[in-house]
């Protein structure tokens, strides 16, 4: 089994997670924020545009001449935006709310996939609308993150995420935490086949909230 990263391990060991609460495991980007929105508008901003060809960033990245940006060059504006625009994100609607619902019973845990340098934006970014939660920034698979804080909780968890691949590593690692599939972004969710290893999908928090609730308290 993938051993846990010793400084995303030092993240988990930082919250006071409650023994016995049921948890909320959410990823950030197309669950709590509008991610495709910011991003689309940084490119456009750099002279670039997004193709909406598939679901994925490389290979939809084009410039002004039709040309699909390379991996290297996908990537460094990706850690340009991260670096200099996540704080900026708007939310998906209805998340805020949701999460302060779901809080009065369960405590909740933000798991995103953000290079290092976008980490404060991303805490920044949780404050100002109203989801101040513990922010893990992980990188790779999640399941190894995900399995130790269940652990800590010792309670139901579900896990939330727009990645199939991150899905397949829960139920490896923790495959007794539900997994609820979601992609906020309409333009990206029917692009995706729903994640093989998830137990539901939804899309907008009104239809996953119900979900929620009956996997974690059993209404």
């Amino acid at each position: 089994m993938t051993e846990l990263d010793p400084a995303i391990r030092a993240q988990i060991d930082a919250i006071d997670i409650v023994p016995g609460r049921p948890m909320v495991i959410s990823d950030a980007d197309e669950v709590l924020f509008a991610f495709m929105d910011g991003l689309v508008g940084y490119l456009e901003g750099a002279g670039l545009s997004f193709d909406w060809a598939s679901f994925g960033i490389t290979g939809n990245v084009r410039d002004a001449e039709g040309r699909a940006l390379e991996g290297p060059e996908v990537r460094a504006h990706l850690g340009t935006f991260f670096a200099n625009h996540t704080a900026e994100l708007q939310p998906v609607p209805g998340a805020a709310d949701a999460l302060a619902h779901l809080a009065q019973r369960a405590q909740i845990v933000v798991l995103s996939n953000i290079p290092a340098n976008g980490a404060e934006g991303r805490r920044q970014a949780l404050r100002r609308h109203g989801m101040d939660y513990p922010l893990v920034a992980n990188e790779g698979l999640k399941g190894p993150a995900v399995r130790l804080l269940q652990e800590r909780a010792g309670a139901e968890a579900i896990f939330i995420d727009d990645i199939p691949h991150n899905h397949s590593s829960v139920a490896k690692s923790a495959a007794h935490v539900h997994r609820l599939h979601f992609v906020a972004d309409p333009r990206l969710a029917p692009m995706l086949a729903r994640a093989e290893d998830a137990h539901h999908g939804a899309d907008t928090w009104p239809e996953a909230t119900p979900f929620i609730e009956s996997r974690l308290f059993g209404v």
